[in-house]
């Protein structure tokens, strides 16, 4: 758990109208962010160093609310599924597509905590990846090569894999799925 600036938390507070009444609330009123399963995941909150603030990336308008990422630069977001019901929805390394969890942030939170984590990524782990993790700021991610979502880059274990800038990560899988959707477009 890293430390919250109260002042800093309650104006998230604040942006985000709620209360630390809620699941949400609680982890920005309480914590900078959460850092599980030796850095994996990324639970953000009200910042801290190399971590952003829940509302750091907040699309207000379309009610995008990124809330965590993991340490091969996939997101989770809260945001309203087809049915206009807030869930989760996650942006994986593996995929390079958007998949509505079907759980709302208090069932996510309450998995991941829960010891979810091992089965949720079971794909995407390697032998020891925990140390590989553990060394990794809040603000850097692993990149491999190849990457997870190509044919050769599904065995974790036989990739390479270098510590990059979580910006940059996330960067190169967002392009890399818009560039893969609009040459399928265009073919």
């Amino acid at each position: 758990m890293l430390p919250a600036d109260a002042a800093h938390a309650a104006e998230c507070l604040s942006g985000l109208g709620i209360s630390d009444q809620s699941w949400l609330g609680a982890v920005v009123a309480n914590t900078g962010g959460l850092l599980l399963d030796h850095g994996w995941l990324r639970v953000l909150g009200s910042g801290a160093p190399g971590l952003p603030d829940v509302l750091a990336d907040a699309d207000r308008q379309s009610a995008y609310l990124p809330v965590g990422h993991d340490v091969l630069g996939g997101q989770f977001v809260w945001t309203p599924n087809d049915s206009g019901r807030p869930t989760i929805h996650y942006f994986g390394p593996d995929a390079l597509e958007w998949r509505d969890l079907e759980l709302g942030y208090a069932e996510w939170l309450a998995a991941m905590l829960g010891g979810s984590l091992d089965g949720f990524y079971e794909t995407l782990r390697w032998p020891g990846w925990a140390e590989e993790v553990s060394a990794c700021r809040p603000d850097q991610g692993i990149h491999t090569f190849p990457p997870p979502w190509s044919v050769q880059g599904k065995d974790l274990a036989t990739v390479s894999r270098k510590v990059i800038p979580m910006t940059e990560l996330v960067s190169f899988h967002e392009d890399t799925a818009r560039q893969l959707a609009s040459g399928s477009a265009n073919t």
